[in-house]
């Protein structure tokens, strides 16, 4: 079904040519090198890395799900933080650990780690100490939170893992208790209904577990556009909230790297 014209998306998409959906505010390719150099803050900036799986969730819609959701979250989260929250978004690493049939271009836990670690000592070469792992995949929850411990021993950083199912978006096709709720705020996003009918309860492509079945009819594009901004708004301020918590958390006694 094509969308309604007349059906405004809740979060507007990213425009043409970005690299994903951010608040360019805080979005760090938009900073050139003498803004870094000049950076008023970098003690007590937090540095959020984004990590999105691309999987066939069962929820009726693209590959990307986990992506168009973290980032829709996160961007509204960055726009509404306190001002006193020094904040630097990088683009989401979109190729992670993807243990099921469902999951598209999957890499090793090795390679994962290390692109993590990669990534996160470029921030640190910056001059930047407090980063935050921010997961959308159930099958990477493990592994940033691996990461983050190795991290904060290897380089003495402080480092802090935040995953969106936490937050009451749970992509996790058998532990999740929001998959109906997903699938209509990923109407909304995508400003069209799901192209297939949901999965009743076979294990088909999930590994060991069959994904909870969703009722049908899912809800209609005019129904999702209604609902899923409160969805947004809360998981938003949810986690500009625990960014707030992270950053009046106090620095480590001793953060020299082992």
């Amino acid at each position: 079904m094509p969308p309604a014209p007349d059906t405004p998306p809740p979060v507007p998409p990213a425009p043409s040519g970005s690299l994903c959906v951010a608040d360019e505010a805080t979005f760090w390719p938009n900073l050139r090198w003498p803004q870094f150099k000049a950076w008023p803050d970098k003690a007590r900036t937090l540095v959020v890395v984004p990590l999105a799986g691309l999987c066939d969730a069962g929820l009726g819609h693209p590959l990307d799900a986990e992506e168009t959701v973290l980032t829709a979250v996160l961007r509204a989260a960055s726009a509404s933080r306190p001002g006193n929250l020094p904040l630097l978004v990088l683009p989401p690493l979109r190729f992670v650990l993807g243990p099921h049939p469902g999951c598209a271009f999957p890499i090793g836990p090795a390679v994962a780690h290390a692109l993590v670690r990669e990534v996160v000592e470029s921030v640190v070469a910056s001059g930047f100490r407090r980063v935050v792992l921010f997961n959308s995949s159930p099958w990477n929850e493990d592994l940033v939170d691996a990461a983050a411990r190795d991290l904060r021993v290897s380089l003495g950083i402080q480092t802090f893992c935040v995953n969106l199912g936490a937050l009451g978006l749970d992509f996790h096709p058998a532990r999740s208790r929001s998959r109906r709720t997903l699938q209509t705020v990923l109407t909304a996003l995508y400003r069209r209904e799901p192209r297939q009918a949901p999965p009743v309860g076979a294990a088909s492509t999930f590994v060991r577990e069959a994904p909870v079945p969703l009722p049908a009819p899912w809800e209609s594009l005019a129904a999702a556009g209604a609902e899923a901004p409160a969805v947004l708004e809360g998981c938003a301020a949810l986690l500009a909230s625990l960014l707030g918590e992270i950053h009046a958390h106090p620095e480590l006694p001793d953060s020299t790297p082992l």
